[in-house]
């Protein structure tokens, strides 16, 4: 069986996977070769003068030739079957979409466990290594909350807040997604090699680093990239002002998402940062799960829970949810494009609020609920 099974054949998948451990060859590279060659196999077996008009040059073109010499594309794609890998590439309908979004999306993600379509509402809870016993309670309801209402939890497996986010989405039966900053053959750290299985078990282990590659301190605060990418938002519980999660929460702004922090202590450092972002306008105040839920337009009621899977009762509910999605339309916009009545839009807008399917924010603008 070919684990890899994709839209990217496997003889050309393989091509990708070798590029794929090459230093030096990331997101922009990928596409140079793309845009230059017919294929990546074409442009693996090139020769350095066509590899130079295609524009690699200097050390990233030393880099490919260096190693491709010691790299066989069949044996890396069975070195990742054997491990239970899927690999995804930039162009796969399995590629989460909200990554797609993000400047430096990887072209090729390493997965362990299953992304799922549920899995397009995430959160990122993270936060210090340090974490206080507030710090420590605050995550693990919070991750609790959100697992609760459907929502997986992404975090990073570091020590700290994100074992506990981590632990707090298992916990209450919920999903969560590890972004490791390593190949996923290697958990770190060590002693959460028990709740990586359990997470692969729920959920996924997600990296964009080849099998085999060690944590370095410069992988992390790339690897965040990509927590970043897949939520929806993200919630920073501790962390200092110079810390790993302030640097996501600033990640988080530049890509367009919501942050949420945790206040604290004014004396306690591990504070300083959500503090900060909450002072500075950078960061929604959270004091209960139901404060990140509100903003992302995540809210459910404890029946809608047990009925995910609502369906429109005739063809102008379908035809107007069709229109519907995360971000707010005007009535007036829903209308013009159903072809509607405004009075039969107001009406089958206001059945589909009572049952949950769509919510009204601001005036006269809705959203689809989930």
């Amino acid at each position: 069986m070919c684990y890899n099974c994709s839209p990217v054949i496997r003889n050309e998948l393989q091509y990708w996977v070798a590029f794929g451990r090459v230093p030096q060859i990331g997101r922009a590279r990928f596409s140079l070769l793309e845009q230059h060659f017919s294929s990546l196999e074409e442009a693996w077996k090139a020769g350095p003068a066509s590899l130079q008009q295609a524009g690699l040059k200097g050390s990233a073109l030393s880099a490919l030739l260096a190693a491709r010499d010691g790299i066989v594309p069949e044996e890396e794609m069975e070195r990742l079957e054997r491990a239970n890998v899927r690999t995804l590439t930039w162009h796969d309908d399995a590629y989460p979409a909200r990554l797609k979004e993000i400047h430096d999306k990887p072209p090729l993600l390493y997965v362990r466990g299953e992304l799922t379509s549920s899995d397009d509402w995430c959160v990122a809870l993270v936060g210090t290594r340090r974490a206080t016993a507030y710090g420590r309670q605050a995550a693990e309801e919070l991750a609790k909350g959100l697992a609760s209402n459907g929502v997986t939890v992404v975090s990073g497996l570091a020590r700290g807040i994100d074992t506990i986010g981590h632990r707090g989405a298992l916990a209450a039966g919920g999903r969560t997604v590890a972004v490791l900053a390593c190949g996923l053959d290697t958990v770190y750290p060590p002693e959460n090699l028990r709740l990586a299985q359990e997470i692969t078990d729920n959920g996924a282990l997600v990296s964009d680093y080849a099998l085999g590659t060690q944590p370095q301190s410069q992988f992390f605060p790339r690897r965040n990239r990509i927590m970043v990418g897949l939520s929806l938002g993200v919630l920073v519980v501790e962390g200092d002002v110079k810390s790993g999660a302030l640097i996501t929460a600033r990640q988080a702004l530049d890509e367009n998402r919501e942050v949420f922090a945790v206040p604290g202590s004014i004396y306690s450092p591990t504070f300083r940062g959500t503090n900060w972002l909450i002072q500075h306008g950078q960061a929604k105040l959270v004091t209960e799960v139901e404060d990140v839920l509100e903003e992302l337009n995540l809210t459910m009621a404890e029946h809608q829970l047990e009925m995910k899977e609502l369906i429109p009762a005739d063809e102008t509910e379908a035809d107007l949810l069709r229109l519907l999605s995360t971000e707010p339309i005007h009535i007036d916009e829903v209308s013009r494009g159903s072809g509607l009545a405004i009075s039969t839009v107001s009406s089958t807008l206001s059945m589909l609020e009572l049952k949950g399917m769509v919510r009204e924010v601001g005036t006269m603008n809705y959203v689809k609920v989930r």
